[in-house]
């Protein structure tokens, strides 16, 4: 893996995007939006929150640029940003599972979705 930098200015940036990405239910959407773009309704049945909880979250997720949204009527359809959060995700899912399982690759691990590098960023 290459380095990165990562500079005095970026670190609460960088901070302010995983705290965003430290709830539960926030992973839950971005799962259920790596299959495509969805209404706060098909999200709500997909993920089984209630519509006001999915639309705080959805906010959120927003607000830190991690989802786009546009409108269509009365709906609104929301969408990753950019695909490699589901990359990220991945690596954290792999680590998680890694250390369960006391560093070794874990059959049938867990995992937000499987994204390989060729996916499309956008």
């Amino acid at each position: 893996m290459g380095r990165f930098s990562l500079t005095d200015s970026a670190l609460p940036l960088v901070a302010d995007r995983f705290k965003a990405l430290s709830e539960p239910a926030r992973l839950a959407l971005l799962r259920a939006l790596q299959s495509g773009e969805q209404t706060v309704n098909q999200l709500v049945a997909c993920t089984g929150l209630g519509q006001a909880n999915v639309s705080k979250h959805l906010q959120v997720l927003y607000a830190h640029g991690l989802v786009k949204r546009r409108k269509n009527g009365l709906f609104v359809h929301y969408a990753l940003a950019d695909r490699q959060i589901l990359k990220l995700c991945e690596l954290m899912s792999s680590r998680v599972n890694d250390h369960a399982t006391g560093g070794g690759r874990a059959k049938g691990r867990a995992s937000i979705g499987r994204v390989d590098d060729s996916d499309e960023v956008g």
